[in-house]
This record gives C-alpha cells, sequence and structure tokens, in this order.
C-alpha cells in the first residue's frame, strides 16, 4: 500500500506564492512518475502537473505553464509543486497521485493512469 501525504496549502494574496510537498511511503518512490491534479468546488478534478521518475521529464496544463513547477527528491521521497503568481482561479484543493508508469506522455493529464493519491491539500487564493 502507497500512502500520500500533501502539505503547504494556505491561504495567499493574488500574485503570491506557495510551495506544495507531497511525501510518499509505501513502495519504491523513484520507480513511478508523479502527478498533481486539482479540484475546484463544483468542477471535476483537473491536471496540473507531471513529473517522470528521475525528474527530468516534466508536463503542465496550459492555465499553469510559467506559473507552476514541479519537482522532485527521489532521496526524500518527496514531489514538490512550486507556485508562483497565484490567481484566484488557482483556488481548490491539490491532490498528488503517483503514476502506475514511470515516464509522462500526453496521458498523463488522464486521473485513470494513477494508482494511488493523497488526502489533498486546500489553496486558497484572494483576491
Amino acid at each position: 500500500q502507497v500512502q500520500l501525504v500533501e502539505s503547504g496549502g494556505g491561504l495567499v494574496q493574488s500574485g503570491g506564492s506557495l510551495r506544495l510537498s507531497c511525501a510518499a511511503s509505501g513502495r519504491t518512490f523513484s520507480n513511478y512518475a508523479m502527478g498533481w491534479f486539482r479540484q475546484a468546488p463544483g468542477k471535476e478534478r483537473e491536471f496540473v502537473a507531471a513529473i517522470s521518475w528521475s525528474g527530468g521529464t516534466t508536463r503542465y496544463a496550459d492555465s499553469v505553464k510559467g506559473r507552476f513547477t514541479i519537482s522532485r527528491d527521489n532521496a526524500k521521497n518527496t514531489v514538490y509543486l512550486q507556485m508562483n503568481s497565484l490567481k484566484p482561479e488557482d483556488t481548490a484543493v491539490y491532490y498528488c497521485a503517483t503514476d502506475r508508469s514511470s515516464t509522462v506522455s500526453s496521458r498523463s493529464s488522464h486521473a485513470d493512469r494513477y494508482e494511488y493519491w493523497g488526502q489533498g491539500t486546500q489553496v486558497t487564493v484572494s483576491s
């Protein structure tokens, strides 16, 4: 079984920054790609970013490209999401998830590709 625990969410003003962390345990973290998704009230869960097992390949949703950066530290079994220039429309619960694959592709944006999910962390951006 895999456990994922997100942290780092909170309330921030528009234009501000937050760094989310997702700590993994339960299996070899470095073997798998990881992803971040988010879900706003009344909306479906949407893809935010993904990173390959090595960190060498990343993929982003168009809505966050240039503002968010995904990274990972395999020695710490942790994946990060640095969020800059935050906007009110970024308000959502953010989830990390483990991919069934080690690589990133166009399918990395599909939630059904992911096997395990964290409980989520709330990010609220005020205008």
